[in-house]
């Protein structure tokens, strides 16, 4: 009875006709039921991609999916193909700085990572391996475009995620979820929904050239994408990919500077978020505090890829789908993120309290499995202590 009174929760805030987001975000911070599309739908509104006013959804859906369209028609293209009086305008040699062809192969630099990245997103689930309902037919029937996976020549990358030097280790977050084999294209006329992130990464690094393409920006998008291609409703469904590029690129812009390495000491970056969760935890348990810090155990080693990652490698897919319910419905993002790292700290006291370096080490790079409801209520209890 209380899922299904949650449940009417729900519909009686989204079925008004201005979406009280206060009392959405309230409700939804304790988790959205992930059937009839509760989740697809608040998270699009969570992330500020739907207006409140329900009248207006309709037009502007229609607007952002045709603009969507546009980006893969202008932005995804075969170079070479323009003529003038039976001469070739551009060819691959061409020095010339608005040459297709010069875009085309630095594009291929960007794209051969995400191509790796996307291959072997979420290998604990089939989904992104398993075809879409609703594939691009721009893409998969038309003979100007190519599809992104066969512009890139398959080489061997090391993997790791989020990699960044001059935190004082080499490597500080290789991905531990590893797929056995990439995934494999689909025929003429299909694609994997691995090809669909694959080509809304693209059109993000194409449309951000400043930032590009950074590793890990696939694990944010992945969780997002899921939640949409899943929706019960076929109509949300259809347009989960134009969905998917609107709300990540809205996320992205509130978490965009803990991927760029000059912001890392200002105030908007990852060095400060780190700080604040080491002084979350001092003030939570101080005994972990000063066993870190006799054993000079930094929170770069560990909670970058957290913070960054938004948790998204830490936990399955189900879970991480929890708790960016309530990340997403912090008014102060990303406040609550640093509660649950500090919550997550706690919860392994006692080991982490008899463990050395490097047992400690492993054990938060490997965070054991749990009820993640366990890990949130930690989380809200230390969000209302007092000090």
């Amino acid at each position: 009875m209380a899922y299904k009174a949650r449940l009417k929760e729900f519909d009686d805030i989204l079925n008004q006709d201005e979406i009280n987001l206060k009392e959405l975000r309230k409700l939804a911070f304790n988790g959205i039921p992930d059937d009839q599309g509760k989740r697809a739908i608040c998270w699009k509104l969570l992330l500020n991609y739907l207006p409140p006013e329900k009248a207006s959804w309709s037009a502007f859906l229609e607007t952002k999916r045709e603009l969507y369209k546009q980006f893969i028609d202008e932005m995804i293209v075969t170079p070479g193909s323009k003529e003038v009086d039976g001469d070739v305008e551009d060819h691959p040699l061409s020095i010339n700085p608005d040459s297709e062809w010069q875009a085309f192969f630095k594009d291929n630099e960007v794209l051969l990572q995400i191509d790796k990245d996307v291959r072997r997103l979420c290998p604990d689930i089939s989904f992104f391996q398993q075809p879409t309902e609703f594939p691009c037919s721009v893409v998969v029937n038309s003979m100007d475009v190519k599809r992104l996976h066969r512009r890139v020549e398959r080489c061997v990358l090391k993997c790791a995620n989020v990699e960044r030097k001059g935190l004082g280790i080499t490597k500080i977050a290789l991905s531990l979820k590893k797929a056995n084999e990439d995934y494999a294209p689909m025929d003429e006329g299909h694609e994997a929904h691995w090809e669909v992130v694959e080509r809304i990464l693209f059109l993000y690094a194409k449309l951000n050239p400043g930032q590009s393409y950074v590793q890990g920006m696939n694990e944010i998008l992945g969780p997002i994408y899921y939640a949409f291609a899943s929706d019960p409703d076929v109509e949300f469904r259809e347009w989960a990919e134009a969905d998917s590029f609107f709300c990540f690129t809205n996320l992205m812009s509130e978490i965009r500077d803990f991927f760029i390495k000059s912001l890392d000491e200002a105030e908007c970056g990852i060095n400060n978020m780190m700080s604040r969760m080491l002084v979350q935890l001092k003030n939570s348990d101080l005994d972990i505090w000063l066993r870190f810090q006799q054993l000079e155990l930094r929170p770069q080693y560990y909670s970058f890829r957290w913070i960054t990652l938004l948790l998204s490698q830490e936990f399955p897919l189900p879970d991480v789908l929890r708790i960016w319910d309530s990340l997403f419905s912090d008014e102060h993002r990303f406040d609550f993120l640093i509660y649950i790292c500090c919550a997550m700290i706690v919860i392994l006291r006692n080991q982490l309290l008899d463990g050395d370096f490097p047992s400690n080490l492993k054990l938060l790079q490997n965070f054991p499995p749990m009820d993640v409801q366990i890990i949130l209520s930690r989380a809200v209890e230390l969000s209302k202590q007092k000090f």
